[in-house]
């Protein structure tokens, strides 16, 4: 079953579009939400024949975690962008808050492991509406993107998210990422306080502002 305004894979409770889950340990957070925990073994160490590990040690600091610009250098190496223009600061500093569960502004590398599979699923999707391989999609191919990763909104909102998103009459690969980021941040968030699980929920207002203003 599907809720109002909730992804359609797996009904409540089940992973997000696009979060990975192969070789990620789930653990149960705050009102049933899976967060993703540390990998098998933990990382006291470097991971053995793990490329993303000298991608992430290459810029990440003394305290083990990497901030919005490092991220922005981080993902640039590693040529997930493919063809496409490489993430704009804003978009990682998003993508950091998505992930963002102690509130650091910073990425640890388990975040950053989570954050990569993310990202190729995202890309997987836009390439598929991406004919021309020009690095942006129409409105109407944007809608149908959103509506393949399992979210149910509104016409309304729908347009709402295609007018900020859009430049030209053109989405691009960083604006869909952003889009995607929020998105999933958002609806997680609204998930964690839907205890009836019926699509409602009632937020204070600090609440409400902390929720929308951290991502």
């Amino acid at each position: 079953m599907s809720y109002p305004g909730y992804g359609g894979h797996g009904g409540y409770g089940a992973p997000m579009p696009g979060a990975p889950t192969h070789g990620m340990q789930m653990v149960a957070g705050p009102g049933g939400y899976q967060a993703y925990g540390a990998y098998p073994g933990s990382f006291s160490g470097a991971p053995v024949n793990d490329p993303m590990w000298n991608y992430f040690t290459a810029v990440a600091g003394q305290d083990g975690e990497i901030d919005s610009e490092e991220l922005q250098r981080c993902l640039t190496q590693t040529g997930i962008s493919g063809s496409y223009s490489p993430f704009s600061i804003e978009t990682c500093r998003i993508m950091i808050a998505m992930l963002d569960r102690d509130m650091t502004s910073k990425m640890g590398f388990n975040e950053f492991k989570e954050l990569f599979g993310v990202l190729n699923v995202w890309k997987q999707n836009f390439m598929i509406f991406d004919h021309d391989r020009s690095g942006t999609v129409e409105p109407h191919e944007m809608s149908q993107a959103v509506l393949s990763m399992g979210y149910r909104i509104s016409a309304q909102t729908l347009n709402g998210i295609l007018k900020r998103y859009s430049k030209n009459g053109r989405i691009f690969f960083d604006d869909y990422v952003a889009c995607c980021v929020k998105l999933r941040a958002l609806t997680e968030t609204f998930k964690r306080r839907d205890n009836m699980q019926q699509g409602v929920v009632n937020f204070p207002y600090d609440d409400f502002i902390m929720c929308t203003m951290a991502i």
